[in-house]
């Protein structure tokens, strides 16, 4: 069941279904996430049960604003505040240790705590109506690609889940996150805020990531974000060969092949849907997982993409890309 954001009611609808230990989806500046009460055990299982995703891989708790930060978490290293006086709100998740006892569930068992204050005026709403910490991951099936609208979220779910329709969201990746747990910051996933902003805005540098026993956070896996059809990384060399190779064929009755790329591709050939890659991360990243959707929905066998400039401010792209050709 989808619902204006701005419909009269809405919030307080969401607020009702939250406190009942329902699931409701809502939209946030990265990407649209599935969220129940962060302390209610049996209401975050629903998230695991409905994404399909194992109940140890943590999940990532919203709060309406810093002052709930100690409700979660133990302790904030000094280096942490600062990345929560520069960025929050916004895309940027913290892992903290875990308070004894509290959201365990949602921490997928772990004794640290992934945490995010969004910008989003209508995920701020809900969280501010709501009074406490949402679980929210990505409203999508375990593994799959990420929703960036409302109707992505219901195209996963159905219409028996309640989706507050907030518009499409702006930055379309997910947070950048950070752990702060090992005595130095890590940059265990990269978003739209880069390492470099980190850096200056901590005051020390990034440390190296060391491998864990257990997914400290979420997204972190080798293989995410994947769409039906497999996903190619390949130069724009590559690219113009297989599409030469393509054209040399007799014409494909359906579209069996979906390109991403900043060239378009001249003549077309028969069997390929072409999509304009956009020349800058930012708008990039708010395309991707759009684009990657609507091309599954050509019923295409493969999606080749050219891969991104260098740059740390591709970093968030190249990762997405990186795990969905995994």
């Amino acid at each position: 069941m989808k619902l204006a954001a701005e419909a009269p009611g809405t919030i307080e609808r969401g607020v009702e279904q939250l406190r009942a230990g329902a699931l409701v989806a809502l939209p946030t500046e990265t990407v649209y996430g599935l969220a129940a009460d962060a302390l209610n055990e049996a209401a975050v299982a629903r998230i695991y049960a409905a994404k399909g995703r194992p109940s140890e891989h943590p999940l990532i708790v919203h709060v309406a604003s810093r002052s709930q930060v100690g409700d979660y978490a133990a302790t904030v290293p000094e280096f942490a505040q600062r990345l929560i006086d520069a960025f929050w709100p916004g895309p940027l998740t913290l892992i903290l240790p875990r308070r004894p006892g509290v959201a365990a569930a949602a921490a997928g068992g772990q004794d640290s705590i992934g945490l995010r204050c969004p910008s989003h005026p209508v995920a701020r709403a809900l969280l501010e109506a709501f009074g406490g910490g949402l679980a929210a991951p990505s409203a999508n099936r375990f593994g799959r690609v990420s929703p960036t609208t409302a109707a992505h979220v219901e195209e996963e779910f159905g219409p028996e889940l309640m989706v507050i329709d907030g518009g499409p969201c702006a930055v379309g990746i997910e947070s950048t996150i950070v752990d702060c747990t090992r005595g130095a910051p890590v940059l265990l996933r990269p978003g739209q805020i880069t390492a470099e902003q980190i850096e200056a805005a901590c005051g020390r540098p990034l440390a190296a990531a060391l491998p864990q026993a257990a997914p400290r956070a979420s997204g972190t896996l080798e293989s995410h974000y994947a769409p039906r059809a497999r996903v190619r990384l390949l130069s724009t060399a590559q690219w113009h060969q297989k599409i030469q190779a393509l054209s040399d064929l007799a014409p494909a009755a359906n579209a069996t092949v979906g390109l991403w790329s900043q060239q378009e591709p001249r003549p077309l050939p028969p069997g390929l849907v072409w999509r304009r890659q956009a020349s800058d991360a930012v708008s990039a990243a708010h395309q991707l997982f759009a684009v990657l959707r609507e091309l599954d929905a050509c019923g295409v066998e493969e999606i080749w993409v050219e891969p991104p400039p260098a740059g740390t401010s591709w970093d968030g792209v190249r990762d997405r890309l990186q795990r969905a050709a995994a």
